[in-house]
């Protein structure tokens, strides 16, 4: 009854009968407690409810919460993190649940052990991340382009480039492909570093890759080549940015060439 107030979009009804639930006017079962728990993650004002209904389900004999239950609990605190400042307060709810799960005896799937990462990663607690990561094999868990992608954004915006760069190359090595994001964060990383030789050559397997650099990451690296005197390094690599960038237009590339010409002259 609960999935089809939620599903007519009836949410009043759907928290009524959810308090009737917990008050106990029917007996608990696992895919009823996850029905409850996935419409409060639904509802940003519920996000505090969908934990009452997840202790309630600990304290039931026959009606502990499963994988899906911590999937949906973790995609939920996921989804609070912003700043860093407020990613602390959620990052112990992660820890806590994933203290938790192994405690009741249920194994983490590759999409809750990547959210746990990806949650470490954007704390840039990464000594963490790499933690998870050393451990996936042993449940059964291969990791995937959004593992190896959330911990090289996590060491760059870190400061890290290295480590970022070596888990790169890993991922390559098995023939996965990082999210946009990652590439990008990745090559302004170089790029700041003078690390020119692997930013070109990954922006090319970016592009290589059908994804496309945004102005931003142009600029930083094209900038960055120009205020270490390679300003025709610069030309020359904007040159072949644009035969091969397809999303290139030619306003962004007026744009970057006065940008080559402006930092060349400083």
């Amino acid at each position: 009854m609960i999935n089809i107030a939620v599903t007519g979009k009836r949410f009043g009804h759907a928290e009524t009968l959810m308090d009737e639930v917990l008050a106990g006017a029917c007996s608990g079962t696992i895919p009823l407690y996850n029905s409850m728990i996935r419409f409060c993650c639904s509802q940003k004002r519920l996000f505090s409810r969908s934990f009452d209904v997840y202790k309630k389900m600990q304290r039931l004999p026959d009606c502990k919460p499963s994988l899906e239950t911590y999937t949906m609990l973790l995609n939920a605190v996921l989804r609070k993190f912003s700043k860093l400042n407020i990613c602390y307060a959620y990052l112990h709810a992660v820890r806590s649940l994933l203290k938790q799960m192994k405690a009741s005896g249920v194994i983490p799937d590759t999409h809750v052990l990547n959210m746990i990462i990806k949650a470490y990663s954007k704390y840039l607690q990464m000594d963490e991340a790499v933690r998870i990561f050393r451990k996936m094999g042993l449940y059964g868990c291969e990791p995937n382009a959004f593992t190896y992608s959330y911990i090289v954004k996590g060491f760059c915006e870190k400061g890290k480039v290295k480590p970022g760069l070596g888990f790169y190359m890993d991922m390559r090595d098995k023939s996965l492909v990082p999210t946009s994001i990652s590439y990008i964060t990745l090559i302004c990383s170089l790029a700041m570093e003078q690390m020119f030789e692997d930013a070109i050559n990954i922006l090319f397997d970016m592009l290589a890759n059908s994804m496309s650099p945004d102005l931003l990451t142009h600029k930083t690296l094209l900038g960055e080549l120009c205020r270490e005197g390679r300003g025709n390094e610069a030309l020359e690599l904007l040159e072949e940015l644009k035969n091969k960038d397809v999303l290139m237009g030619e306003k962004t590339y007026n744009n970057l060439l006065r940008e080559v010409h402006f930092r060349s002259q400083d």
